[in-house]
């Protein structure tokens, strides 16, 4: 099997040769509207998020206008994304602080991103990296598995995963890699009926290449 180091290096030039471009799969037009989908997208599939969020941007894509709908009217429309009665009064919550204490700018520092309802430290993540272009390494379902898959982490949790992957990864790859990872996982190394030995970074990684 390969040392840690030689699977950092073959993980980090297969990525950057099968996705040399990572546009951010959630549509959005600034940091106000991806923020607000990458809420939307929590237990929900960043497809079904794009599906909903014109419908809702269309009612309102700033904090001021999000302020003009109700929180039913909110929940209403976001339905189809699940967990519609927290994640409604999370934005109509988070618009509100937005306003009252940011002058209507979505912050650009993880505590007061992370100090709005509803946004968890993986959202402001997100945000810091692909709306301020901040060097962040959100973690979701797919990089957590990944990284315990190709022994990269123990992944005893996602916090750990997430300062495993910093301390392997040149800072200035995060922002990138964090999307390269969930683009190979949803195309090549699914959760489900996953065989490794047929996998180019598993079997690679894990010697099982004859």
């Amino acid at each position: 099997m390969m040392k840690k180091k030689e699977r950092v290096e073959f993980v980090a030039n297969t990525l950057e040769r099968l996705y040399p471009e990572t546009p951010v799969p959630l549509d959005h037009t600034d940091a106000y509207t991806l923020l607000i989908a990458v809420l939307l997208s929590a237990q929900c599939t960043d497809a079904r998020v794009n599906q909903i969020t014109p419908l809702l941007f269309e009612r309102a894509n700033t904090p001021q206008s999000m302020l003009k709908l109700t929180v039913d009217e909110i929940r209403e429309i976001i339905k189809p994304c699940g967990l519609s009665p927290f994640k409604s009064k999370a934005i109509y919550g988070l618009s509100e602080i937005i306003m009252d204490k940011h002058n209507g700018e979505v912050p650009s520092t993880f505590e007061e991103l992370e100090d709005l309802p509803g946004v968890g430290h993986k959202t402001a993540s997100v945000v810091m990296s692909q709306a301020f272009g901040v060097p962040a390494f959100p973690v979701d379902t797919h990089i957590h598995r990944l990284a315990k898959r190709w022994k990269l982490s123990n992944g005893k949790n996602v916090d750990q995963t997430e300062k495993d992957l910093k301390r392997l990864f040149p800072k200035e790859s995060w922002n990138k890699l964090h999307l390269q990872i969930i683009f190979y996982g949803r195309e090549y190394c699914p959760a489900r009926g996953h065989k490794e030995e047929e996998c180019l970074i598993c079997s690679t990684v894990l010697g099982l290449k004859p």
